[in-house]
């Protein structure tokens, strides 16, 4: 219990100090290069909705099963070689998965052209960070989409795999890394095939059930969590009870309809996806304008968030091992 306090503890801070080094080899790049791979391969040979539906689920047991497995299997060869390049390993592996300064800086690097108004590179920039189609934003628009990205990946690439970590924590055997990498090569398998459209109707339906699944607790927890965070915690489930199910995603409208009410903003909307019009429902009351102070501070709700769980978990672990 103690290994793995310590393995949280140093995962967070590595990931608040040093985040995602663009040079370095991450493992959901080699996530991404499977899967690409595999749903290459399916679509060659799988011709109908069943075999492809099948193929699915082989793909996503292959990731998601695989992911735990390799990284409990590098930890406990680096572990046999000396405990500390175990600690090491395992460290690094965990932080892979945590991306709470990614998500600060991919939000500032949009935020500091649109300071000067400089909207054609905040554009271009925002394209990089999201699917709709970016050319003809306004300010607004810019913000806003950058807001339903802080808000929405705060769930899924921050606090489900703290979740998940936390989880394997308490369970010797597995420990913090396997379960999260676990988790996030469901949460990749779906950012990459999860879309009811062609190619991927079929294919990718499975993955995308079991992020929807995985990413369920971890969610309404995260909005209890920012509820109480925010001192007003009716007024915010009122505001997600009364929004959040209109979301076609299970999850993502919860999350982002937390901030809004937390932040007196409105989220959702009318967006571009290659030309074709989708419009989201709205979430939230429209009290105040969308800021890059909203965004500053929903980047630091969700900080607070990571830190309380995070503390409370360390603290659990530490009084197991002394007891």
């Amino acid at each position: 219990m103690f290994y793995s306090a310590v393995i949280l503890i140093l995962a967070a801070s590595l990931d608040y100090s040093i985040g995602d080094p663009w040079n370095w080899l991450h493992p959901v790049q080699v996530m991404g290069w499977l899967i690409s791979y595999l749903t290459k391969l399916a679509q060659k040979y799988c011709h109908n909705s069943l075999t492809q539906r099948l193929a699915g689920i082989l793909i996503t047991a292959i990731l998601v099963i695989g992911s735990g497995v390799v990284s409990w299997l590098i930890k406990q060869s680096a572990m046999l070689i000396h405990p500390l390049l175990g600690i090491l390993i395992e460290t690094i592996l965990l932080a892979s998965c945590f991306a709470l300064k990614s998500l600060r800086i991919a939000a500032e690097t949009v935020l500091q052209p649109l300071k000067i108004e400089n909207i054609e590179e905040a554009r271009s920039l925002l394209s990089n960070f999201v699917g709709r189609d970016t050319q003809n934003l306004t300010s607004e628009d810019i913000l806003r989409a950058v807001l339903e990205t802080v808000t929405e990946n705060a769930t899924d690439g921050v606090m489900a795999p703290l979740f998940y970590a936390i989880i394997g924590a308490f369970v010797p055997i597995i420990g913090p890394s396997s379960l999260a990498l676990a988790y996030k090569a469901s949460s990749t398998l779906d950012s990459m095939i999860g879309y009811r459209e062609v190619p991927y109707i079929y294919i990718g339906w499975f993955s995308a059930r079991l992020e929807d699944c995985l990413t369920w607790l971890p969610c309404r927890l995260t909005v209890i969590t920012l509820s109480l965070l925010s001192r007003k915690p009716l007024k915010v489930i009122k505001i997600c009870q009364r929004d959040a199910p209109k979301d076609a995603s299970p999850n993502s409208g919860w999350s982002e309809c937390a901030y809004a009410a937390i932040l007196g903003v409105q989220m959702g909307g009318t967006n571009w996806y290659r030309g074709i019009a989708k419009t989201k429902p709205l979430l939230g009351d429209a009290i105040y304008p969308i800021t890059s102070d909203s965004i500053q501070t929903a980047l630091q709700l969700t900080r607070y968030s990571f830190l309380l769980w995070l503390g409370g978990a360390a603290s659990l672990l530490l009084l197991t091992t002394l007891r």
